[in-house]
């Protein structure tokens, strides 16, 4: 698997995800068996690039190549500005933002908004590939089905694509009516593979191996894109890459493993974010974490009244060695490398 001139130890990506895919956490995914990952959202507005927010995402320091940053926003002159700007801080891949169907994302006509108008969302990509081609950076696309079942024209957008220069094209198989809701298809990622010569990513409703080797089977996609279904359980890239490898499953991870990855998670998080935001904006990933465990539940509610970051990682290590003592009591469990987390 190659974007550009990059080759990708598998064809096993992340989703760009807004509030869940920073550094911390997409370097976490990585190491978990992802071949890739894609930044949250980057804005095109040039007086936002100051901003705390963006100066995180924009933030690279020790993220294994290729880093890739996805931008978004509705003037083709501003993408290109975007695109140069994020290669000045370090991005090697460049991805274009038609696929976020938050309102007050399509409200300005961004993200999957852009899906409504092709001349524009062909103009960016133009745009965006005439800023990137100099500097040897390739560029992808993220996009959903269409706007609405009666208009899914990712093909055609897919198409107009490739032909302006973009080196690989995600799509996702809902349209921007449907949200996260409903069923994701995937005989519109089917057709775009089918059609072009450019790599294809197949993405939505990814969250087991079976689900994994039925999409890539249906659709002949190049590569899978995996979003919600790593939100707390990171590991669920090496788990597809083992079935797919060899027809079996991975053994769940040992609970002394996911308490390790959790804790090295949260510490990397802090650093990024400082203690004050770091506290609150970890507390989802700790929920994702233990929301199927016994007692994940509580644990959740208890979280929500911690705002030091030493309590609550002191917290988070105290209830995996609650729960690693609770599996190594039960029958057949000789010692703690062999008690399991059922996910």
């Amino acid at each position: 698997m190659r974007i550009g001139p990059h080759e990708l130890p598998n064809g096993l990506f992340v989703a760009p995800m807004a509030g869940v895919t920073d550094r911390p956490f997409r370097m976490l995914c990585k190491r978990l068996g992802a071949g890739y990952a894609v930044s949250e959202m980057v804005t095109s507005k040039r007086e936002l690039w100051s901003s705390l927010k963006t100066s995180r995402r924009a933030d690279h320091a020790g993220e294994p190549a290729p880093i890739a940053v996805q931008i978004a926003g509705v003037d083709p002159a501003e993408m290109a500005d975007a695109a140069r700007y994020n290669i000045d801080r370090g991005a090697q891949i460049i991805d274009i933002n038609m696929g976020c169907p938050a309102k007050k994302v399509c409200h300005q006509w961004a993200g999957s908004a852009l899906m409504q108008d092709e001349p524009l969302a062909l103009a960016i990509v133009e745009a965006v590939v005439a800023a990137c081609a100099p500097r040897g950076v390739p560029v992808t696309l993220k996009m959903r089905s269409g706007w609405c079942a009666e208009r899914r024209n990712a093909l055609a957008i897919a198409r107009a694509a490739q032909d302006a220069g973009v080196a690989m094209v995600a799509v996702h198989g809902r349209t921007r009516e449907q949200g996260y809701g409903g069923h994701a298809e995937h005989d519109t990622a089917a057709a775009v593979k089918a059609a072009l010569t450019i790599p294809v990513v197949a993405n939505g409703d990814i969250g087991s191996p079976e689900q994994a080797r039925e999409v890539l089977r249906r659709t002949g996609a190049d590569a899978l894109m995996i979003g919600r279904a790593a939100q707390g359980r990171p590991w669920i890239f090496r788990e597809i890459a083992h079935f797919l490898a060899t027809g079996t499953h991975l053994p769940p991870p040992a609970t002394r493993d996911v308490q390790r990855w959790l804790t090295e998670h949260l510490q990397d998080h802090y650093g990024l974010y400082g203690h004050a935001v770091g506290v609150r904006s970890a507390r989802k990933h700790i929920g994702w974490a233990v929301r199927a465990l016994p007692g994940g539940a509580a644990f959740r509610d208890a979280m929500n009244a911690i705002d030091d970051c030493d309590a609550q990682l002191r917290a988070v290590r105290a209830f995996f060695d609650r729960l690693a003592d609770l599996h190594a009591r039960l029958p057949g469990a000789a010692n703690d490398d062999r008690t399991r987390i059922a996910a």
